[in-house]
């Protein structure tokens, strides 16, 4: 697992979704949120195999779902804060550019895998197929409602410098 603290820079180091095997082991970036005061992030990025059959429309469809939880808490207290959600929608797009996928899901304040609310946390998703490559969120596997991360692109943006 990895883990850092302060402000994102650019040796800020994100996880490989074409290479690395994160689902042994998780990911996770602890940093200080740029857009408030006293707020910490706690990134952490998951992957899990998924494996669904052809349903009436839909085909059958394997690879792995990424989820990134982005985690805003108090620094002093660790208490959920609240967060635009513009920062941390730039570190799931970062993390999913390490597939070269350009868009994925924001599943909102929820738990991705039951669709409860969450306070204290934004959860994004990204698709991949077995070769790795981002693909549509296969419908069977629908949990909680899943907006393309470019349909809230109209909020206030920031750009998170990072390496991957």
């Amino acid at each position: 697992m990895s883990a850092s603290t302060g402000n994102p820079s650019a040796d800020q180091a994100l996880p490989s979704l074409a290479t690395v095997d994160i689902a042994a082991d998780p990911h996770l970036i602890t940093v200080a949120a740029r857009t408030g005061t006293d707020i910490e992030l706690r990134i952490h990025t998951s992957i899990a195999p998924f494996d669904v059959g052809a349903e009436q429309w839909f085909p059958a469809v394997a690879g792995f779902a990424v989820t990134v939880i982005v985690h805003t808490l108090d620094a002093e207290t660790g208490r959920p804060r609240y967060l635009p959600p513009a920062e941390p929608a730039e570190w799931a797009r970062a993390i999913f550019s390490t597939a070269g996928a350009s868009h994925g899901y924001f599943l909102g304040a929820v738990d991705p895998d039951t669709g409860s609310h969450r306070d204290g946390q934004l959860a994004y998703r990204l698709y991949l197929d077995t070769d790795r490559q981002a693909i549509p969120v296969p419908p069977q596997v629908l949990t909680c409602p899943h907006y393309l991360l470019s349909a809230i692109d109209g909020r206030e943006q920031i750009t998170i410098p990072t390496t991957a």
